[in-house]
């Protein structure tokens, strides 16, 4: 059961939403390969600059009643929606960790993660300025948190990288055809650099349930075969993400199924 500390809930909550409007930045301009600080945030449809009060998280979108300010063009309701779900998971994490660097550095993890699985549902591709970064910042981090050694980060980072990059030469070698991006192998290597090797399995297996489980559903209504490319990233996020605050539980019963 996750308690929130102390009485920092909502202190917690609107740095998560702060944090989420940049977020959706990120998620905006990392793949067209724009800085994410210049130019200032501006309508995406009239390129107006927004002033101070346009961009509070959350309350700005509902007092323009989702509209810019200046076009009155309708706005994506993908922003308010990146900037509530960080907010909660920032809960989640401080109700986890409470004050201590973990929290930071799983904070960091998340929203990565939040960004990594838009950026890939939207273009099918997973930035390595954020994986690469991703995996050197969670093998460090590793130094300041107790239960994940320096040792259990390396390996994690060899075994995910590792086990996805056989799986997708494998699929290569036998169809000829491309079956996994070198993004979701650095994807799984900066899981493993945050989580450990023991994540690594769990991960990938509960990742490949979440996509076959809309996978499928997916070829049917689209009347689309195997072929079908659907992005493999947001699933192995939601699938770290899962294994962060369940992990024990979910490795538990992951190893009494092979024990079966």
């Amino acid at each position: 059961m996750l308690v929130l500390p102390g009485g920092w809930g909502l202190w917690v909550f609107t740095v998560g939403a702060v944090i989420g409007s940049f977020l959706n930045v990120c998620i905006y301009r990392l793949p067209l390969g724009r800085s994410v600080v210049r130019p200032a945030s501006h309508c995406p449809h009239c390129q107006t600059p927004l002033r101070w009060y346009h961009n509070i998280p959350l309350l700005s979108f509902v007092f323009l009643r989702g509209r810019c300010a200046f076009c009155h063009a309708p706005l994506s309701w993908r922003y308010p929606l990146v900037e509530l779900t960080n907010a909660l998971l920032y809960l989640a994490v401080f109700a986890l960790f409470g004050w201590q660097p973990a929290t930071l550095v799983y904070g960091l993890f998340v929203s990565s993660l939040l960004v990594v699985s838009l950026i890939d549902l939207d273009h099918q591709i997973i930035p390595d300025r954020i994986s690469l970064p991703g995996v050197l910042v969670g093998f460090l981090a590793s130094l300041a948190i107790p239960w994940l050694s320096w040792q259990a980060s390396l390996v994690g980072i060899l075994l995910g990288g590792g086990s996805l990059y056989l799986v997708a030469a494998g699929y290569s070698l036998l169809t000829g055809k491309e079956g996994m991006g070198g993004g979701d192998i650095k994807l799984l290597a900066m899981i493993g650099a945050f989580l450990g090797w023991r994540a690594v399995f769990p991960v990938i297996f509960f990742s490949s349930l979440l996509g076959t489980l809309v996978g499928i559903p997916l070829m049917l209504l689209r009347r689309q075969d195997s072929r079908l490319a659907i992005p493999f990233g947001p699933f192995l996020s939601l699938a770290a993400i899962i294994y962060l605050f369940y992990g024990q539980q979910l490795l538990d019963w992951y190893l009494g199924l092979l024990v079966i």
